[in-house]
């Protein structure tokens, strides 16, 4: 079956969901993402922000913005959320349930470092209860592949986010439009607002990482499924 289907599958897929909804702002050497590993992120960053340069430069249209091209271009895209998804589904394939558990670990680091201190107490007493009940040669092996669609929502759940701003957002790429190959797309000036204020932190972010939480397959049958009350069969 696609997506997840049991309560220790949707916990995983919930907690990638929501984790790697923070990935794309790795191209930031400021960014939480980049500063989670401390060196290891940060060679990343580098990496990232000299790729996504490189690429702007090469493909940038007439009308595109003269810039550098390092900060929310490459991995603010839905083909990186894409290539980052099908990476993750050939590397959990390969590398079984270690490889798995390894992503859903990732993704809950990077909630919490974004969330709080408070949030990674929970999720470390979510993740004991997960590893102690789970079935690691079942329930995880089923994940080995979709997971990877958790990756990506995630991914596409900061790109839609990040649209609402007053710079936009050119997830489209390599769309062009309008004589821009990195068309920024946004809502009209009334409807954005500025990256790192309280509406981005307490309202955008939270909102739109529930809502690629429950668009991930499986996921909102799992929930109204605990919710539901046991039927009483009468006695015969």
């Amino acid at each position: 079956m696609i997506g997840a289907g049991s309560l220790h599958q949707s916990i995983a897929f919930a907690s990638t969901t929501a984790g790697f909804a923070l990935l794309p702002d790795l191209d930031h050497p400021g960014a939480r993402a980049s500063k989670l590993l401390g060196p290891i992120t940060k060679v990343f960053c580098w990496l990232l922000r000299n790729a996504s340069a490189w690429l702007y430069s090469w493909t940038k249209g007439p009308r595109d913005e003269r810039v550098k091209g390092t900060h929310r271009h490459l991995s603010h895209t839905l083909l990186f959320a894409a290539v980052m998804g099908l990476a993750t589904m050939w590397g959990t394939r390969a590398g079984g349930w270690y490889a798995v558990a390894g992503v859903v670990l990732f993704g809950v680091v990077l909630a919490a470092n974004a969330l709080g201190d408070w949030l990674l107490l929970v999720a470390g007493a979510v993740v004991a209860w997960w590893a102690f009940t789970a079935s690691a040669g079942g329930e995880l092996n089923q994940l080995t592949g979709w997971l990877g669609m958790a990756v990506a929502a995630g991914c596409v759940t900061h790109c839609l986010g990040d649209a609402l701003t007053e710079h936009g957002c050119p997830f489209l790429f390599p769309l062009p439009i309008a004589g821009e190959t990195w068309y920024e797309v946004r809502p009209p000036s009334f409807l954005r607002f500025r990256t790192g204020k309280q509406v981005e932190n307490r309202l955008i972010f939270p909102v739109f990482a529930v809502l690629g939480v429950l668009l991930v397959p499986g996921v909102w049958a799992t929930i109204t499924h605990l919710f539901q009350h046991p039927t009483v069969q009468a006695g015969g």
